[in-house]
């Protein structure tokens, strides 16, 4: 459907009514409505509390106005006040709802960080119990009057998918790009809450999230709560490590917690607020498991048994993950990896595609004060242990690999021995398929439980009932 008709389609149903405030980039949103005609079906109220002395006097004082907080406090204000002024008059008729967002749009002098918090409260059916959407967009239009136009569709796209699509809430996140068409608007956060929302896994709708473009990452936390990139990760330094992570192995733990230890002697870092993710890339879910929710969900749980945050991305490269993390003022980023992911990163036709090839990747990545740290591995031709300073690359590449080392833009890590590192992920993977207990010896105490209680990757629970009988016994 089109923004139009989306609109008209909401302005001609009783059922639906309710309020709009807007801040920050006009009323774009309550203009649609007013456009095509029947507004006085939809709205009970338009307004725009612009100055923010008359913002504060109405939803109170706040340290950031374009902010979840401010977002949510103009949704209890307005909410209520439908409520309290319109219920009694068409409470049995009409589900009400409150719309709002605050923005920062393109200023005058074309140099403002373009985005913004969305939402709206509403109900399914009159006088039900509210529901609630929440997301964070920003604007990728470089004119103030392009991103006004982008906004006001999102608004509309947001509104008639709660109205209409509530049940169903793939298909709802689905639609809110109609009519948008690429690289106008990115959404790197969407919440589901409240009574309509009761089944719904904020960890498979950060998937989709990235899955569907919407944006080219999502983040959540270990108990499934959604992330706000541009509030957990501002002014921070960060520890990112990509993987598979299929399941997630004492190496894996290993990488982290070496990391963050040298992360933390830096005194450049305040290691007290460092902010620990492990990345899964949406490519590699398609190219493991055709994109199966189950194996991803499995990964989620088995990760965030060890109480990690997790970040979802479609970035192939790693210049793009640390630009999507500068992007949100990280202070300092660092990427942990193995060595031989270490020697893929700096092979010069893995950049062919870039005009300036491994040089601009290069000057892309490190340019930002990211610091890779490389964890050992083992030759898979050889068997042989790899560390960095001994690492044999091409000459082409030589001087560029010594210039990285010098200025501890690369950095070696110590390794668990020979005989951890043997074993791969896909390997554990296969061992715990086949019902082989050796698979725990490569896993992390809290992991092994996860797997075993929750029959992840395959795991059958049944077959070893009495194995978590003895076990019970045995903590007892």
């Amino acid at each position: 459907m089109t923004t139009r008709a989306k609109t008209l389609d909401i302005n001609l149903d009783p059922g639906v009514y309710g309020s709009f405030a807007e801040i920050g980039a006009g009323q774009e949103v309550g203009r649609w409505f007013f456009r095509v005609g029947g507004a006085a079906g939809t709205i009970a109220k338009t307004m725009s509390a612009y100055d923010k002395s008359v913002s504060d006097a109405i939803y109170g004082t706040a340290q950031r106005y374009v902010s979840s907080g401010r977002l949510i406090a103009m949704l209890d204000h307005e909410y209520d006040l439908n409520i309290e002024r319109l219920d009694l008059e068409r409470g049995t008729k009409s589900a009400f709802f409150a719309f709002a967002d605050t923005v920062s749009a393109q200023n005058y002098g074309g140099d403002a960080d373009c985005h913004g918090w969305m939402g709206i409260r509403f109900q399914t059916v009159p006088q039900s119990e509210a529901s609630q959407i929440i997301l964070h967009t920003r604007m990728l239009d470089r004119d103030a009057f392009m991103q006004q136009e982008a906004l006001g569709i999102l608004g509309v796209n947001l509104i008639y998918g709660a109205a209409r699509f509530s049940d169903r809430p793939e298909i709802l996140l689905g639609s809110l790009l109609d009519n948008l068409g690429n690289g106008r608007i990115e959404i790197d956060m969407v919440e589901f809450v409240g009574h309509a929302f009761r089944e719904v896994d904020h960890r498979l709708l950060s998937l989709r999230l990235v899955e569907f473009g919407l944006s080219r990452a999502a983040m959540f936390s270990a108990t499934g709560e959604v992330l706000r990139p541009s509030e957990i990760l501002y002014k921070r330094p960060v520890i990112l490590q990509r993987g598979r992570f299929r399941p997630p192995t004492r190496v894996h733990s290993d990488i982290q917690r070496s990391a963050h230890e040298q992360f933390s002697s830096d005194p450049a870092v305040d290691s007290e607020r460092i902010v620990s993710l492990l990345e899964i890339s949406v490519k590699e879910l398609r190219e493991a498991s055709s994109g199966s929710a189950e194996d991803f969900l499995d990964r989620i749980r088995a990760l965030t048994a060890g109480n990690h945050s997790v970040l979802v991305s479609d970035y192939s490269e790693y210049y793009l993950v640390a630009e999507y993390l500068a992007r949100y003022s990280a202070t300092q980023i660092a990427l942990p990896l193995g060595v031989l992911n270490f020697m893929e990163l700096i092979r010069e036709d893995r950049y062919s595609h870039l005009t300036g090839g491994l040089l601009e990747a290069t000057g892309r990545l490190f340019g930002m004060g990211v610091r890779v740290y490389v964890y050992p591995g083992l030759d898979p031709t050889t068997g042989e242990r790899i560390e960095l300073p001994s690492l044999g690359l091409p000459s082409s590449v030589k001087t560029l690999f010594e210039y990285l080392l010098e200025r501890e833009y690369v950095q070696p890590l110590a390794g668990l021995p020979d005989e951890a590192l043997r074993v791969r992920s896909d390997e554990i993977y296969e061992l715990l398929r086949s019902g082989d207990s050796r698979w725990e010896e490569h896993v992390e105490p809290d992991v092994v439980h996860a797997i075993r209680s929750g029959g992840l990757f395959g795991y059958d629970v049944d077959s070893h009932a009495d194995e978590g009988k003895d076990e019970g016994r045995i903590r007892e």
